[in-house]
């Protein structure tokens, strides 16, 4: 845990979005948000706007790890986001960065599969490689409702709480299925002993672009603060609505991106 005169260093493991709505672009505004100092391992390149996902560049493997090596090696890391991995390749070099990370550093992963505009983010090949790869690493993991009901294969009408049970026994230490896709905008958190709604209000006519990005990033730096996890998920719920609320409406013709730094002009 950093001490109140250092500002906490939060990586994010994730891809670009050239809107700059969502990925490591709303990561690292999150962060910002937060008080931490932002960093990037970039996973793939995305040519993206507020309508949809036209091309995906993956980024070597190679490349992934010594993006993480070298803030390692310089700066140090307090907390690491991981979002869009895309490809097994990729999911084998993040597991391979993990690796080059100290101990006990809290890892939160947002198992991002599809993008606000429908396009897939994540091979099918590559769920599996995920759950039983990166999943046990995890701190915290934030899937939705059809992301939790992905990565545990139980059927379309499982409640909240058996998706976050079901997610919960693929190893991370705690789970939080986020309610964008419920009829009321209720987190639910689970970690084996709590098991705890989250609610906040639903801003229907807000701009969502970026709002799980957002709130895994804000998560992971509060656990850099040194935030219990129920603590950070609390927090993250709170700012991810707040950015939706807040969110940039007006641009692009498709869904805005949130606003987590708010209206600022």
């Amino acid at each position: 845990m950093p001490s109140r005169s250092r500002i906490p260093r939060v990586l994010s493991i994730a891809g670009s979005d050239s809107g700059g709505g969502a990925g490591i672009q709303a990561d690292l505004k999150a962060f910002a948000a937060c008080g931490a100092h932002g960093m990037t391992a970039i996973t793939a390149i995305t040519a993206q706007n507020t309508v949809g996902v036209s091309a995906v560049e993956a980024i070597p493997g190679e490349m992934i790890v010594a993006q993480v090596r070298a803030v390692v090696q310089d700066i140090g890391v307090d907390a690491i986001k991981i979002g869009m991995l895309g490809t097994v390749a990729t999911i084998d070099a993040v597991d391979r960065a993990l690796d080059l990370v100290p101990d006990g550093v809290p890892v939160v992963i947002d198992p991002v599969m599809v993008a606000e505009s429908g396009a897939e983010l994540l091979e099918p090949e590559a769920r599996a490689a995920l759950a039983t790869r990166l999943l046990p690493r995890a701190t915290v993991t934030t899937p939705n409702v059809p992301e939790a009901r992905a990565l545990t294969g139980l059927a379309a009408g499982a409640e909240p709480e058996e998706l976050a049970r079901g997610v919960l026994a693929l190893g991370p230490r705690a789970v939080v299925v986020t309610g964008g896709h419920r009829e009321q905008a209720t987190d639910l958190f689970y970690d084996g002993e709590l098991l705890v709604e989250i609610p906040g209000p639903r801003y229907a006519d807000g701009a969502a672009h970026g709002s799980g990005c957002t709130h895994s990033s804000v998560l992971a730096a509060r656990l850099a603060w040194g935030d219990e996890p129920l603590q950070a998920a609390r927090r993250a719920k709170e700012m991810a609505a707040a950015a939706v609320r807040d969110g940039l409406v007006e641009i692009g013709a498709g869904v805005g991106p949130v606003s987590v730094l708010g209206r600022l002009a």
